[in-house]
């Protein structure tokens, strides 16, 4: 079965093979963006700086810019990308601790 644009779908099927297939592409990028978590605790040389809260406001600040250009809801990328950038550091911190020890 060939994936319909949101706007071609006719059944609620369609709907869910997109949704389906997004949620795969979703995944394999939040992979990709972990990559660079492995690459931040590779290269920073102190724990402390694993969290950089003024990185993360940017980071929150450029996806909530780029949300409200692609006219997403008020607030969805804020909730997201807090979740997403918190997951990141703990992530981050389990690294850099892992690839430091004495």
């Amino acid at each position: 079965m060939s994936l319909r644009p949101a706007c071609e779908c006719l059944t609620m099927q369609d709907v869910r093979a997109g949704v389906d297939a997004l949620d795969l592409e979703l995944v394999a990028l939040l992979a990709r963006r972990f990559t660079y978590m492995d690459a931040a605790a590779r290269i920073k040389a102190r724990r402390e700086s694993v969290r950089d809260e003024a990185r993360k406001a940017q980071v929150i600040a450029n996806a909530s810019a780029a949300a409200t250009a692609a006219g997403l809801p008020a607030g969805l990328a804020e909730t997201l990308w807090e979740t997403l950038v918190e997951a990141s550091i703990a992530h981050e911190l389990d690294k850099w601790d892992a690839s430091h020890k004495d």
